[in-house]
Parts: structure tokens; sequence; C-alpha cells
């Protein structure tokens, strides 16, 4: 362990995190493969320095097939202004960004899941070394942690924005102040179904204020789903005291996820079809889908019903489902 931690990362930024001023680069880690022998993975970054104040951490594409926090973040770099900024802000908009390139949850060159990788290793594959960069080199210099999620091709979410129910309150505080100030049209107390090896568990663990979103789904964006990443990153860059400017007050409506019972998952695999959409309000043991069996006509549908009561805020995405995906997750309307 001690000799892991001693070994150097091999990404090296091509931009001064201590600068002033606007810099846009790269992350570039070395990459030999059978078409460049000397070949790198070129991420990009930007930093934005300027004077005394807070780090902001902001990342995209953890999962490669998740837009919206990718468009929010190239448009703040493409605009942003060292004036504008009261401290330093680090924006990467493609985090895994071999996932991003292809367009896939998970790394095309090890399949690596970035979002379950955490710490890392220097010496492991691309994604753990990615991972290995972020839990050593970026992670340490923030206060602020914002990493972008959606749905990805494989679910479809109310977009909201969350933050976890932590051991430390005042941490907890902070995070759901923030999130409050981002302004989504839901704010969610989160409860992961796994949390091992997550970004967010790795930010936590180190006291950062860290917060998440989930901005829709299907593999693509929405323009009001991209508009509501982008003026969220913006409320909560202000409301952190990184960024100056005003607030754009938006009404958020709060969810809570007590426990497991949210998650209704597929004992059987077929065609999916819906009885309730986003948004709806279930009864416990409502039925919330139908599956049928696809290998032959004439079979009756598995019914699927919700494990509690509460708004369905996501759903499996497409129309065809494996024994063990998630369906349907449903949360509990809560005051603030």
């Amino acid at each position: 362990m001690l000799q892991m931690q001693l070994t150097p990362s091999p990404i090296a930024a091509t931009v001064d995190f201590a600068a002033p001023g606007v810099r846009h680069g790269f992350l570039r880690l070395p990459y030999s493969r059978d078409d460049a022998a000397w070949g790198s993975i070129m991420t990009p970054i930007t930093v934005v320095n300027n004077g005394e104040g807070p780090t902001a951490l902001l990342s995209g594409a953890n999962h490669g097939d998740e837009y919206e926090g990718p468009i929010a973040l190239f448009d703040l770099a493409a605009r942003v202004r060292a004036e504008d900024v009261t401290g330093r802000i680090i924006i990467v908009p493609a985090m895994n960004y071999p996932a991003f390139a292809a367009g896939t949850r998970t790394s095309p060159i090890d399949r690596g899941n970035l979002n379950r990788s955490f710490p890392g290793r220097p010496d492991g594959t691309v994604t753990q070394k990615i991972a290995d960069y972020f839990q050593r080199v970026l992670l340490p210099m923030a206060d602020v942690v914002l990493d972008f999620h959606s749905g990805g091709k494989t679910l479809d979410f109310l977009p909201y924005c969350a933050a976890h129910v932590l051991p430390d309150k005042r941490q907890q505080a902070a995070a759901f102040d923030l999130v409050r100030a981002f302004g989504a049209p839901w704010s969610v107390k989160m409860l992961e179904i796994d949390a091992v090896g997550m970004y967010d568990t790795a930010a936590e663990e180190m006291g950062k204020t860290f917060v998440t979103t989930e901005l829709g789904g299907g593999g693509t964006a929405t323009a009001r789903s991209a508009g509501i990443a982008k003026r969220g990153l913006t409320n909560l860059l202000i409301a952190a005291g990184v960024m100056r400017g005003e607030i754009a007050p938006q009404p958020t409506q709060w969810l809570d996820m007590p426990d497991e019972d949210c998650f209704t998952f597929a004992e059987d695999g077929g065609l999916i079809e819906f009885l309730a959409d986003l948004g709806d309000r279930v009864d416990h043991g409502q039925p919330v889908a139908r599956i049928f069996p696809v290998t032959r006509t004439g079979l009756a549908p598995v019914v699927v019903h919700a494990r509690r009561a509460g708004l369905m805020m996501a759903r499996h995405f497409p129309g065809i489902v494996k024994p063990g995906d998630c369906v349907a997750v449903i949360g509990v309307e809560v005051d603030e």
C-alpha cells in the first residue's frame, strides 16, 4: 500500500493549476496501442484562477453516454472570464474521455466503470489511472465538487440535483445548500445501492462538499435538460462563492430515498410496458410495469409492482430488460 501511494501518477497536466487567468489544456495519459506506439489519451481541462477563494472541481461524463454535464461544462469553459471568478474553477467536461469518445457508459479500452474504480491505481488499467489522478491530485485541491450525471442509454430520470445523507451533518448541510441553489425541478436526498468505489464516496471521505445530478437519460440531452444543467451550474458556483453574480432562484420539489424499497428490479427478461410514467404518483404494491416474454407468443406478461408509495423518479430505458435490471425508482415527496 505504501509503495502504491508513493508511485507518481502517469498523467501529466499541460496547465498550471496555480497560474492566474484562464488556461485550457489537457490531462495527458500515455497509452501505447496498435495505431500509436507512443500514443496518449488527451482529456480536455480548463483551469480558471482569480484571487483568493474556494476551489470548485467540475466534471461530466464520468459515464461516457451522459451528455448534460459535458454540454454545460464545455459551454462554461468556452465563455468563462477570469474576472467572473473568485478563487479557482477546475473544469473537466469529459472525466472518462475514452468512454465519452465512444458514447459508452464504461471505457472501451478496459471496460472500466470509472464511478466504481476509486481510489484507483497509478499502475493499473487506464480507468484506474484516471481514478487515481482524481483521487490524489484533483480532489485534494477542491473545496466543492460537482459531478454531473444523467441516465445514459439505460435509464431515464426526472431532472434532479442531489446530495447524500452523511454522518457529518455540517458537510451534509453544505451539500444540500448547494443542491437548493442549483435549482433543478427536483432535489433529492439520495440513496446509493452500490456506493463502493464511487467518486462520490472518495470526495465525501475527504470532507469535500459533493453534489451530483441526474438530468434525464436515454443516451441524449434535450434543450430543457441541457438548460437545467447550465443554469444550475451557474447558480451553484455563485452560491459556493466561486463566481460573481446573482443566483436565479428556481422552484424545486424535494424527494427522499429512505431505503432500498425505492428500487424495483426485474426478475424476468423481455419487452417492458410501463404502467406509470415519470412524475406519476404510485401506491405501494401498484403495478408499474409488465414484462412480456419474447421467445414466443401467447405467454402472459409478468407484472412488476412498486415496493413503496411515492413518485416515479426513474425508469429503465429503452424497451428490453434483463433479469436484475432496475425497472423503476420511487422517491418520497418531502418538505425541504
